[in-house]
């Protein structure tokens, strides 16, 4: 068999799902091995031809996208037990710091819960705040609950883990204010208009209207970030990898390591504290 059918596909997704892969991963995997399939059109499934494919994702993409792209095409051929067709993923140096021109600030933190309260969008200044002041992703931002907020600490599962995140005094407070507002008793503490718990698409969306108010470059305002700015922030506090890595439902502490890294500013102010040149 040298082409991929339809079923194969279909497969794969239902594979995905049993594996108890997270919706977003499937969605993803679907996505990357379908953009493949577009991009072989009528070539020959071969060895040669996904090491051309390869080749075309280095030109396009950036390495972390273009390694992610072919993690997702290598399962799928292991998959379809076609294992002779993997290719081998682009190695990539460990970096040492994180640009600056990504690293949200804590001072930029502020101000982009002031220009939401300024806009009078209470739900998103809440949203920000609960996602950078637990560290969750925000594929778990609905398991933020009005039963979780009454005990002051939710039960959070994702990727095949369960972990409790604790909600902060102040933040416990505030959001239970919000939930008696919106009569919100039960369930989901952040849900549109329609009733839905808030997604991803929904939040990035509303966090980039906040950009020019909050003179923030738009390159730093994403929700993930605001994960980030929480494992900085402990990590400074504590010291402690393996506990933020616990706290941030990591299976490997190599994961973890990206999160703390220094921006570029403070590694060269470390480097330029070793006083070496004479």
């Amino acid at each position: 068999m040298n082409q991929i059918t339809d079923a194969q596909v279909q497969a794969f997704q239902t594979y995905l799902i049993n594996e108890e892969r997270s919706s977003v991963t499937v969605s993803k995997y679907l996505h990357d091995v379908t953009y493949f399939l577009r991009w072989m059109g009528e070539r020959f499934l071969c060895k040669d031809a996904v090491l051309s494919y390869k080749e075309m994702l280095q030109k396009t993409y950036a390495v972390s996208s273009a390694n992610s792209m072919l993690a997702a095409l290598n399962q799928f051929f292991r998959f379809c037990n076609r294992p002779e067709l993997c290719v081998k993923q682009f190695k990539v140096q460990r970096a040492v710091f994180c640009p600056t021109e990504r690293e949200l600030s804590k001072e930029e933190y502020r101000r982009l819960i002031t220009a939401a309260e300024r806009k009078k969008n209470e739900r998103l200044s809440l949203v920000i705040q609960t996602i950078c002041g637990t560290g969750i992703r925000v594929s778990e931002l609905s398991q933020i609950t009005a039963e979780a907020v009454k005990r002051g600490r939710a039960t959070v599962s994702c990727k095949g883990k369960t972990r409790t995140v604790f909600i902060v005094s102040a933040l416990q407070k505030r959001l239970l204010c919000y939930a008696r507002a919106q009569r919100i008793s039960s369930g989901a503490i952040f849900v549109t208009k329609q009733g839905n718990p808030m997604n991803r698409c929904n939040i990035w969306k509303e966090m980039k209207c906040l950009c020019s108010l909050a003179q923030v470059s738009p390159q730093k305002v994403f929700p993930h970030n605001l994960r980030h700015l929480f494992a900085r922030t402990f990590y400074r506090m504590e010291r402690d990898i393996a506990k933020l890595a616990d706290i941030l439902g990591h299976s490997s502490i190599n994961t973890t390591r990206i999160y703390i890294i220094a921006t570029g500013r403070e590694h060269q102010r470390r480097m330029e504290n070793m006083h070496l040149i004479l």
